[in-house]
């Protein structure tokens, strides 16, 4: 049977403010297998960012198991997460998060500098490897601020697969984009998804969670839903549909 990518067990987190203490996450439990593709969804408040931050190895839980394809995160130090978040968890962010002033093939070879096994002739041939998949070969030697919005989000997914993560995780990927250029970006992670990669996405646009093949949904620090996406939508065929005239028109992917 295969390692599961995330296997969580009544996690949760705890914060302390001044007297009181805040309860971000209650008994959290939920199980992802390779190749799947989640949505996490829930309401500000819901406790979706302080998970989001365990699951990146970005914090700690107060209590509970979290293992990532099988390693237990609880009580490692904070250079074993920083090892581990790096081999494991390809991020990709809301703002992108690129260096300005500094190409797509730089940014994209970033997580591997941190990599000393990694030598400076395979590095960019990854680079240059990763930013083919996603279309962007052409555009390699081009600055971020050369970049359109769409453009610069798959940079930062090219950049999440250079290390070969066991899993890519999502923060809003599409919350700065327009609608056109939205679906071009889910048609881009469901073509990844399809080819194996793991990919958790946290989304408030219920359109978004609608080209996932399963949904969990948390409020108040617990989950209210987890449950597979009976249809999933195809984000080519959503990209199809929309108008070619109007807003839209300029919008570019």
């Amino acid at each position: 049977m295969a390692t599961m990518i995330v296997e969580i067990q009544n996690l949760k987190r705890e914060f302390k403010t001044g007297a009181e203490t805040v309860r971000a996450l209650r008994g959290v439990s939920f199980s992802v297998t390779p190749g799947e593709f989640v949505s996490i969804m829930g309401a500000s408040g819901s406790g979706k960012s302080t998970l989001l931050n365990i699951l990146g190895c970005l914090d700690q839980p107060t209590g509970g198991d979290y293992l990532l394809d099988g390693v237990p995160v609880k009580n490692l130090s904070r250079n074993e997460l920083a090892r581990l978040r790096n081999r494991k968890i390809g991020f990709v962010f809301q703002s992108y998060n690129l260096l300005a002033r500094t190409t797509a093939l730089e940014n994209v070879e970033l997580p591997l500098l941190y990599n000393a096994d990694v030598p400076a002739k395979e590095r960019h041939e990854r680079a240059l490897n990763v930013l083919r998949a996603v279309d962007l070969k052409d555009r390699s030697h081009h600055l971020s601020n050369q970049l359109s919005g769409g453009q610069q989000q798959r940079v930062a997914i090219a950049r999440a697969l250079i290390n070969n993560p066991v899993m890519i995780l999502a923060d809003e990927p599409t919350g700065n984009l327009d609608t056109r250029t939205s679906y071009g970006i889910m048609a881009l992670l469901q073509d990844l998804n399809k080819q194996g990669v793991t990919i958790l996405c946290v989304t408030h646009e219920p359109d978004i969670a609608s080209f996932t093949s399963r949904t969990i949904v948390l409020r108040d620090g617990s989950i209210i839903k987890d449950e597979k996406n009976k249809t999933v939508r195809l984000a080519t065929e959503a990209l199809a549909s929309l108008p070619v005239n109007g807003e839209y028109q300029n919008a570019t992917a």
